[in-house]
This record gives structure tokens, sequence and C-alpha cells, in this order.
């Protein structure tokens, strides 16, 4: 603490997501106005272990919140895995004097969390990451954005596999997680839905047995929604058609979820959680994540939080199958 004044260091890491600059801006604006400096580090953890730094003005972050991406910028830091690295960012946070740091990120970035924390930083999280894949918390910025804009592209493209009497085959994003593709696939009434939960047990067969089934029932359009984690998206389209006859499509979406003006929801929950990130550091509080769960915000012990594990409903599954017929 510089003169009785705090001082809290904020960064974005990992893969970046809409609504990560409405979080920063609440940061930011919080502090401030509770007479604390900030400091922006640029590019993740490797902006911090490099020094890469900027002090914020309440100026800084106008006019943000409808961004995509992240103002502060963003990397992975194979650094972070080593002892060196992790060494080296907790020296540079002693050095810039930082009474807290806000980790803006998803669960590569709460393990850097998590390795400062043991070194005497302290560190609260967000949860940024558009795969909702973190175990501790209902909801992650960049979440609903990325489903809204699946949902568009699947709406769209039912509409010329419709037109066309085709079959439409959609990739969506989420790495090893197949929420952002289930929630598509139920929203989106697609008659499939391959995700990482269910791989084994849905399979092509299964899939392509499916259509036919559809078509015997008079059906002229399918869509079968794959996540990322499964892949294989061009591989089944071709095998459809090939076996089934109706012309096949596939599309990936790709980076093009990552990217967007964030949505109203992301808008206020991003922040919200960076707010109360900055109000846990000014009242005192050490190595905490901040959450959204059943309807309320919340602050968890990171150890705590970290060591929770996340399942899929099945059920979500079980709707979009019964929801298809």
């Amino acid at each position: 603490m510089e003169n009785g004044q705090m001082k809290i260091g904020v960064l974005t890491s990992g893969g970046d997501a809409p609504g990560m600059n409405a979080a920063i801006r609440g940061v930011v604006r919080t502090a401030l106005n509770k007479g604390c400096k900030v400091i922006g580090i640029h590019k993740g953890y490797i902006g911090l272990i490099n020094g890469d730094i900027t002090e914020f003005s309440s100026k800084d972050v106008s006019d943000i919140m409808n961004r995509g991406g992240t103002i502060l910028h963003t990397a992975r830091c194979p650094e972070m895995m080593t002892e060196a690295g992790i060494t080296r960012a907790a020296a540079i946070y002693n050095i810039l004097g930082l009474d807290g740091l806000v980790v803006i990120g998803g669960d590569g970035s709460f393990r850097g969390c998590k390795a400062l924390a043991e070194r005497g930083a302290n560190v609260i999280g967000i949860p940024g990451t558009i795969d909702l894949d973190i175990a501790c918390t209902e909801y992650t910025i960049g979440f609903d954005t990325a489903v809204n804009t699946g949902l568009d592209a699947v709406r769209r493209l039912r509409d010329t596999s419709s037109s066309h009497e085709r079959c439409s085959v959609v990739e969506m994003m989420g790495r090893d997680a197949g929420y952002i593709a289930m929630w598509c696939a139920v929203a989106g009434g697609a008659e499939e839905v391959l995700v990482p939960e269910n791989k084994g047990t849905v399979t092509d067969d299964m899939v392509i047995e499916q259509i036919l089934m559809n078509r015997s029932r008079g059906k002229r359009h399918n869509l079968v929604v794959v996540a990322e984690g499964v892949g294989g998206t061009v591989k089944l389209a071709k095998k459809i058609q090939d076996i089934t006859g109706i012309q096949t499509r596939a599309t990936v979406l790709g980076h093009l979820q990552r990217g967007g003006t964030p949505s109203a929801v992301d808008c206020m929950h991003a922040s919200m959680m960076g707010y109360l990130a900055a109000m846990d550091i000014i009242e005192g509080k050490k190595n905490r994540i901040i959450a959204y769960n059943r309807g309320r915000y919340e602050s968890l012990d990171l150890n705590e939080a970290l060591s929770m594990t996340k399942k899929m409903d099945d059920e979500y599954y079980n709707v979009v199958k019964l929801l298809s017929i």
C-alpha cells in the first residue's frame, strides 16, 4: 500500500470472451471511486512477467463495454507452467506493490491464480470464458454472447437447409466442453447433437440412423450440431451424404463465436463481477473467485472453488431428442 492508497492490478488471460471489457471497467471504476490506484497489465501473465503495465484513469475505460475482445489484450503464457515463470510473476507482483490482482479468464488462468496465491499474492478470479467449463459457477463471461452467435447461425442454416431439403452439420466452439453446442441444439431445434460429454454413447451411425428415420417420417431437412471437442464435422457430413444420399453441408463457426458485441446478459454479469472483485480486495478478502449460482453472486475461496467438479445434465440431450421428433 502506497501512502495509504491501495493498488489493484487487473489482467485478462487465456482466450478472449465478449464481456471482458465490461469486467475491466467494473474493476477500474469501482477501485478508482474507492480511492485506489489501478494498474492494467497487458497480454495476461506474460505482461505481468515482463512488467508491461499502464496505470488506468476512469477515462481509459470509457466506451469499452460494447466492444468484444479485451482492451488489455490476452495471450497464452507457457512460462506460468514453470517454477521460474511463476516465481518471476510473483516477484513483479511484489515490485508493483499490488494489494490484489484481478484475473479475468478461464480454468488455465485460475491455475495461475492458485500458483501466485501459494507465493503470497492476493488474487481474485473472475470467470471469463465462452466455454462455461468452470465448475464453481453456473455462468461465465462470454457464454451468452457465444450461444446467441451460434444460434443465429443455426437459424440461418436451417433456412437454407429447408429450402434445399439438405442436412446441415454445424460445429460450435467450446474446447473440451459441450455447453455451447448443447444450448444451441436445444434452442435451435436440432435433430441431433454430439458433445464431448456424450462422446462414445452417441455415434456417427446413430446420427445417420436418426436422419434416415426422420426421412421415413417425411422430414425433409435435418440439423446436426457438433461440439469442437468432438470434431470431425466435415468427415461426418460426407459420411451422412454418402450413406443417405441426402445433400449434406458442413459449417465450422470457429472464432466467430469469440468475437462481437457482448449481450446485455454478459455486460450485466461482467460489470457486477468486476465490481465485486474490486470490493473483495478493498474489504481485505484474500484469494477468491467470483461466481454466480442459483441467481446470486458469490465470493468463493480460491482453493475450494478450484476443487469443484462439473458434469453436464443428461436431461439436456434427452430434451433434444424428444423435441426433435
